[in-house]
């Protein structure tokens, strides 16, 4: 195993880290609401009056911050080593998971651990275990 040092940036991590968290902990003080992503969307699948601007207005601002950080700075070039195929099979079924597992991982992971929820702390382990399982298999087994 080698480390790429070039991509190795703990303080940009630590800082985006901070940053997430104060964001979720804000979120949830000033609107009683968790921030989780699939929870945010379903809502606007299924709309329900009076519960639709701030949902629209966070998806806006995912969507719309990265756009109007490119104004400013390089964005990274992506590199995705799988086909539309593959791509599509795997966001059915993220997509899936999040509904058998009662949100995603910004939900459990951020908002429901900084609460000690328990059932979010089966989730995220899930999760992690679930994503090393495949990048073992992937890369040790199939050698992808």
């Amino acid at each position: 195993m080698t480390i790429d040092w070039n991509a190795f940036t703990p303080g940009a991590a630590t800082a985006g880290g901070v940053l997430i968290g104060l964001a979720a902990a804000m979120f949830v003080l000033l609107n009683g609401r968790i921030a989780g992503i699939s929870g945010v969307l379903g809502g606007l699948l299924n709309p329900v009056r009076g519960d639709v601007a701030w949902r629209a207005a966070f998806i806006a601002g995912m969507v719309g911050a990265p756009m109007l950080y490119a104004l400013f700075a390089a964005v990274p070039r992506v590199e995705i080593n799988a086909g539309q195929g593959a791509l599509i099979c795997a966001g059915l079924l993220v997509g899936v998971g999040t509904r058998y597992g009662s949100g995603c991982t910004s939900g459990h992971g951020v908002c429901g651990l900084s609460r000690l929820s328990p059932r979010s702390m089966v989730a995220t382990a899930t999760f992690m275990a679930a994503g090393f399982l495949t990048v073992f298999v992937a890369r040790h087994l199939l050698g992808s």
